[in-house]
């Protein structure tokens, strides 16, 4: 490509971010599709699979299993829905400006395109075909659109990267599973939550939280009566060191149920088998009927189909104290009992890989396999146990070494008895679970939180206390200690190929693509204070270590890492240990020495210019 010159410097704003926000597609290959959204018609007969690398929807006869006709979209898409009539898809453009297509499927043709909030993923659209409501991941709400005006009506603020949401039949409520849990990660009690929204109020109508541990909440679908809610996530055992992977011992996977009358949790069963790990769960779906419940999951290639009144009757036995079945006589919590679904799952292998969506068709059950860009049929009505066919969407495409390391990051199979993949720990595109967690690797009782891989391997050392020299070895290490497995080294030489192709997402926080005139004023008060000496740009870091008297215990007199503050908007919350749950306790709390520059004779106006800088970046 050749740049002329530059003249004009909001052009070469508008350049530098659309060359940090646009990750080629499949490491710079073109051909890849990665299908990451399914919808089906109300009938059953089309199939709209949304590929996020190919900015397209192919539209698929589900009789004839063929592309029909292929719709091509301005930007990469995040989520799909179909109005109530069938006669328009709705499609999210998951990019920094976030906007909502409206496709004619008539006219075969975008018609409108809706301003939202800071990537868009998933949609939801009401049954009385006058709302749709995104999910923004970024800026942490969801936008109501009115489809007759054909523009946003409000903002609805949840709390932190909402990632799924789901209507009640009668739309009165919308359920929002918020992917990332909020506030210090130096406690004892650590979990994503649920928002229940009142979509006549538009706002929170109620908060639930999970049980400790539960992160990177996925997927979220209702019955078809209204009254029970479900979410899959992961149930990580963070409070425990890290010796062993066998029984779950780190990471569970796990599917949570809600009361959405009483608007309060029920309880959360377990996905995976006491010898098998059924890593990462997805998308989850229930059957017209009621009778069955769909989880996709995306690390261990597979499809969970669960019998949902069993599965309730077992929980109405554990809520008495009695044993839920034959197969699991112990009265211990469903949330710790991985035998509690035994009899009412099938385990369903697909032949792709990195399944993240679901749809259904009648009888037939569709999966989206975002890696060998395929799909994978699932008919529930066929006789003897279930087995998943291939769909192929086109040509199959060569598996470049960025590839290559995204698939093997986010593959449990890499992983003893498929418990975890890196992506558990490190979900959205390699960063942060928001847990802190006991490695082995500096000792045992000094947990520190999750850090992003996002630049990594170019600001060694890594970890919190720098015990490995470069991101490389960090890469093998966790592969040997954190998977338990022994691997060939093309293996790990992918997965950093992987980490070294991720790019920075633009800060929610800018302005039309520049900073607000808060940040303009923080980035000052950031050169004077002093947080420029160790937090260097263009990296804001010196990679340097320090003993800034922030450890404790086993880690009291310790050097740490500077890390980079780079998305720092990202990766909440803040220090080795968590402790600060915003840019603005660590500026402030946890910040009485001025280690962490010289803010102490800063006033309240000048430390929230300092935080928004930061929080900028």
């Amino acid at each position: 490509m050749t740049i002329p010159s530059v003249k004009n410097p909001r052009w070469l704003a508008a350049a530098i971010l659309l060359c940090l926000t646009l990750t080629p597609p499949c490491g710079g290959e073109p051909r890849c599709l990665s299908p990451l959204a399914l919808a089906a018609s109300r009938d059953g007969k089309t199939l709209f699979v949304a590929e996020s690398a190919a900015n397209r929807v192919d539209v698929i006869g589900a009789a004839s299993g063929k592309i029909e006709r292929t719709i091509v979209l301005p930007d990469a898409p995040g989520g799909l829905a179909l109005s109530a009539d069938g006669s328009r898809l709705f499609v999210s453009g998951a990019v920094p400006v976030g906007r909502v297509h409206v496709v004619n499927l008539a006219k075969r043709r975008i018609e409108a395109s809706i301003g939202v909030g800071h990537t868009p993923g998933a949609l939801a659209a009401g049954a009385d075909g006058r709302t749709l409501y995104a999910c923004n991941r970024f800026s942490n709400d969801v936008s109501v659109i009115d489809l007759a005006a054909r523009k946003e009506a409000a903002r609805i603020p949840v709390l932190r990267e909402p990632a799924a949401a789901a209507l009640t039949p009668d739309g009165k409520l919308l359920m929002v599973a918020n992917m990332l849990p909020t506030g210090p990660g130096n406690i004892n009690e650590v979990a994503g939550a649920v928002s229940l929204i009142d979509t006549a109020q538009r706002k929170t109508a109620a908060t639930i939280r999970l049980p400790n541990g539960s992160t990177s909440l996925r997927g979220a679908c209702i019955s078809p009566d209204g009254k029970f809610g479900y979410v899959t996530h992961i149930l990580a055992r963070y409070l425990m060191p890290t010796t062993q992977i066998e029984r779950g011992w780190m990471n569970t996977n796990a599917l949570s149920v809600l009361d959405l009358e009483r608007r309060q949790f029920v309880d959360t069963v377990l996905l995976d088998d006491i010898d098998q790990g059924a890593a990462n769960p997805c998308a989850v779906a229930c059957t017209a009927d009621g009778k069955s419940l769909l989880v996709t999951h995306a690390g261990s290639q597979e499809l969970s189909v669960i019998d949902r009144e069993g599965m309730h009757a077992r929980l109405a036995r554990a809520a008495a104290g009695q044993p839920p079945s034959e197969a699991s006589m112990e009265s211990i919590p469903p949330r710790d009992n991985l035998s509690f679904l035994v009899g009412l799952r099938q385990r369903v292998s697909l032949t792709g890989n990195g399944p993240r969506s679901v749809a259904l068709a009648g009888s037939r059950v569709y999966v989206a396999n975002y890696f060998t860009d395929t799909l994978d049929v699932v008919d529930l009505g066929s006789p003897g146990p279930l087995k998943a066919q291939p769909l192929s969407l086109g040509r199959a495409t060569p598996m470049t070494l960025i590839r290559k390391g995204e698939m093997i990051f986010n593959d449990a199979s890499y992983c003893f008895q498929k418990w975890q993949s890196c992506a558990s720990c490190h979900p959205g595109e390699a960063r942060a679970d928001g847990l802190n967690w006991d490695l082995l690797n500096d000792g045992l009782g000094n947990p520190k939180n999750t850090k992003s891989m996002l630049l990594a391997h170019r600001t060694p050392p890594a970890m919190g206390l720098g015990v490995r020299d470069t991101a490389e070895t960090a890469v093998r290490s966790g592969i040997k200690f954190i998977e338990f497995a022994v691997r060939p080294e093309e293996d790990a030489a992918a997965v950093d190929a992987y980490l070294k192709s991720l790019k920075p997402m633009p800060s929610p926080r800018l302005v039309k693509s520049r900073l607000s005139e808060s940040a303009r004023r923080g980035r000052t008060i950031f050169a004077q204070a002093g947080c420029a000496a160790c937090h260097q740009p263009p990296l804001y870091t010196d990679k340097r270590q320090y003993d800034l008297k922030t450890g404790a215990g086993m880690d009291q007199d310790k050097a740490f890492d500077t890390p980079t503050l780079i998305e720092a908007w990202r990766t909440a919350p803040y220090l080795h240990d968590g402790r600060a749950a915003t840019i603005r306790e660590l500026l402030t709390t946890y910040n009485k020495g001025d280690t962490h520059g010289k803010t102490s004779d800063l006033n309240e106006s000048e430390i929230n210019d300092l935080a928004e800088f930061v929080l900028s970046l």
